[in-house]
């Protein structure tokens, strides 16, 4: 049987007016920094994108000071009427400015523009409609009595999801009536810094949305900062844990949403085919690039060779390459050092004993990729069963019951999600109860709602993110700031 290609379907990259070099955004203002400029590239090319100013801790200061006196003179007072507006504006400016800020994420992070486009930039939107209702209901989600902002929030956002972690943190705290210091990831800032200027264009007041660009020194300087009252940060375990460290002892509260080893977990009575759908969307679409990708697969015994034959077979077909293409399905690794990460446990996980395979693709010259890779014959010690590898890479291990499914779901340092995929509503509801992950998915992977929380237990961290629960997570009934 021949096989068919797809014929080349790229987005152009007209719709971004890319800048030579950026500055920071302080008080609603491009401001030149005190810091060593820093270059972002696409990872798919290696072509320089723009320079991107670092910010210094003096710089950093004037943020917070900026930040401090919007939240003082016109941001805490504002009705939650007039805050929610400035929210349905910003989020109907995505919606309208989708495109570019897709190509540009793209661009940027060596997504696919399939993502980029059906994924983040519509969810990011949503974040902002769904603040938007809550800003003057406040009264109504069930905070504490006599609930207020914090204050002055420092936000510190990877690059995985840039524009949509930007709107995770920015929208519910706007809407309660903090201030936003925010610090993108150093190899990801240019959607953060086009929705700066999209700030200009929703007038929301100066100083009510800072952001500054760096690498860990600035986000150091805002964890450290005297004048911030709380922090909100995505990233590595080992930074959170710094982070911790850093705040002890003072008055600043945290939210930290760390690492993650999310497994996926199929019955034998399973809809297998579904199941490796959503397998594939929940690890391979991403480059398995998200905190909760399901980069563990426990499968039950006696389905396993079916399961394994299967996901090859799906594997096989999965386009690598240019993520401008529409019909490209795994794109750029986003960086050099990820991706040496990625190839550092892969080799230690042939050196342990198990069977690795990928799909033989063939790779671009320039850029950083990574195959789709499966691991059989994984054990529990693996290197690649225990540590976030943050790349299309899959471990495969086995189990008989569900008492051994759990088990070795909640054997890893982690806790952030887990998926099930069982046709038994009773068998569904007691994992779910049983397993120590923040997130569970039913018979499905990797689904986002700005009405639902998110957050993790044991090394991903505390606090949740959307719903009504992350309202939470931005206010106090301490002093008033």
């Amino acid at each position: 049987m021949p096989k068919f290609e797809y014929a080349p379907a790229p987005e152009s990259r007209a719709v971004v007016d890319i800048k030579s070099s950026y500055g920071l955004f302080i008080n609603g203002k491009f401001l030149e920094a005190t810091g060593t400029p820093f270059k972002t590239i696409n990872p798919a090319t290696e072509e320089v994108l723009a320079d991107i100013a670092e910010a210094s801790e003096a710089d950093v200061d004037a943020a917070v000071k900026a930040a401090r006196a919007a939240y003082t003179r016109v941001w805490s007072t504002m009705s939650g009427t007039d805050r929610g507006k400035y929210l349905f504006r910003i989020a109907r400016l995505l919606q309208e400015r989708s495109r570019e800020f897709a190509v540009l994420e793209t661009l940027d992070n060596g997504k696919p523009i399939r993502e980029s486009r059906d994924v983040d930039v519509p969810i990011a939107a949503a974040h902002f409609f769904y603040h938007a209702g809550w800003a003057d209901k406040l009264a109504y989600a069930g905070l504490a009595a006599g609930a207020r902002p914090h204050g002055v929030v420092g936000q510190v956002i990877p690059w995985n999801f840039p524009l949509l972690m930007l709107a995770w943190k920015i929208a519910p705290a706007l809407a309660t009536g903090n201030t936003v210091v925010l610090k993108p990831a150093e190899t990801t800032p240019l959607t953060a810094l086009l929705f700066a200027e999209l700030c200009q264009q929703a007038d929301l007041p100066p100083g009510v949305v800072n952001i500054v660009t760096g690498a860990g020194a600035t986000g150091q300087a805002i964890v450290d900062h005297p004048g911030i009252d709380k922090i909100a940060f995505t990233g590595s375990t080992g930074v959170g844990k710094m982070i911790a460290r850093s705040i002890a002892g003072t008055r600043k509260k945290a939210t930290l949403e760390l690492g993650g080893k999310a497994a996926n977990i199929i019955f034998d009575d399973a809809p297998v085919d579904q199941a490796i759908e959503g397998i594939v969307n929940g690890i391979f679409f991403n480059q398995g690039q998200v905190c909760c990708a399901g980069s563990r697969l426990l499968v039950q015994e006696s389905i396993a060779d079916e399961v394994e034959r299967k996901l090859k077979a799906r594997l096989a077909t999965l386009r690598v390459g240019d993520p401008m293409d529409k019909n490209t399905d795994v794109g750029a690794i986003n960086s050099r050092r990820q991706l040496d990460r990625i190839a550092e446990l892969s080799a230690a996980g042939e050196a342990e004993g198990a069977t690795r395979w990928d799909n033989g693709c063939p790779l671009p010259k320039n850029g950083f990729w990574f195959r789709p890779t499966v691991f059989t014959g994984v054990t529990q010690t693996h290197r690649i069963a225990q540590e976030e590898i943050f790349g299309p890479v899959l471990s495969v291990l086995t189990f008989r019951t569900p008492g051994e499914a759990v088990a070795k779901a909640n054997n890893t340092p982690y806790g952030l999600s887990a998926g099930i995929w069982t046709e038994k509503g009773s068998r569904i509801l007691w994992m779910a109860d049983q397993l120590r992950a923040g997130v569970v998915w039913a018979n499905t992977f990797n689904k986002f709602d700005p009405a639902s929380p998110f957050g993790g237990y044991k090394e991903s961290g505390y606090g949740r993110e959307g719903g009504r629960h992350g309202l939470a997570a931005y206010v106090t009934t301490g002093e008033a700031v």
